[in-house]
């Protein structure tokens, strides 16, 4: 059983930056996946990050947003910076087995195992 925590969350303004966390799983067998979910909006791929360190991020999100992983304290990490008021919504990281990751941000939400139970951004205009 793998449990996931998302932390990092705020009110920010736009043009801001954030940097969430997810601890529990950043070990090399999993691909880690960041989502988000705005209200009356489906859950949507932000980034991705597999076991060998190898990224991929949604279009509206590349050039602001990075992914790194830290294995030793198990920790992921989303660093979003130039914030924008669209980018409000609750924010999932999410474990599942490497080859998911081979689909990128397109991956299906069922082939992840395990979520967190989210943590909240709000970008002000």
């Amino acid at each position: 059983q793998v449990e996931l925590v998302e932390s990092g969350g705020d009110s920010v303004q736009a043009g801001g930056s954030l940097n969430l966390s997810c601890t529990g799983a950043a070990n090399r067998a999993y691909c880690m996946g960041w989502f988000r979910q705005a209200p009356d909006k489906e859950r949507e791929g932000v980034a991705t990050i597999d076991a060998f360190g190898r990224t991929d991020f949604a279009d509206s999100v590349k050039g602001r947003f990075t992914v790194s992983k830290e294995r030793a304290n198990k920790k992921v990490y989303l660093q979003m910076n130039s914030l924008k008021p669209e980018d409000t919504a609750m924010y999932y990281c999410a474990a599942g087995p490497n080859y998911v990751c081979d689909a990128g941000v397109r991956a299906s939400l069922r082939d992840y195992a395990y979520w967190g139970q989210g943590t909240q951004v709000t970008v002000s205009s």
